[in-house]
């Protein structure tokens, strides 16, 4: 394997440190659908879904991070066809549950829904579910 040391990538017009490329980029991220089967829309450093039950999914990772200290950002798009009229959906890592949670290879979320009064309506599977995992590889 030949490795390229370099300080800065330019396109002709525009330049940037290898630093940024290096440390600020998603090293994984992905889009699911987790009605029915679950499935990958698309995604980059990710091997496989797991569906754990209704609005949790463990997203497993092609290259492990080198700690559990990564940074996760996750996002849903709007339900138009939704059955639950006047709720809101959020996405988020399953921070209260266990430390199995936010692995080096795998990362398990949970989607719920709520309204304007309760956050806590309950799980459920989203159509378009997105989520980036921002840290150093192993």
């Amino acid at each position: 394997m030949s490795t390229l040391n370099v300080s800065n990538i330019t396109d002709g017009t525009d330049t940037v440190g290898t630093s940024y490329v290096v440390n600020g980029s998603a090293k994984a991220w992905v889009t699911i659908n987790q009605k029915v089967t679950q499935a990958f829309k698309d995604s980059f450093n990710t091997s496989s879904l797991t569906d754990n039950s209704t609005g949790e999914t463990t997203v497993t990772f092609s290259s492990s991070f080198d700690n559990t200290n990564y940074s996760v950002v996750t996002g849903s798009v709007g339900e138009s066809n939704h059955t639950r009229g006047g709720f809101t959906f959020g996405l988020a890592i399953e921070g209260n549950y266990t430390p199995t949670s936010l692995t080096v290879s795998a990362c398990r979320m949970r989607s719920n829904y709520g309204s304007t009064t309760s956050a806590n309506g309950g799980q459920v599977d989203l159509g378009h579910a997105s989520a980036s995992y921002i840290g150093d590889l192993a």
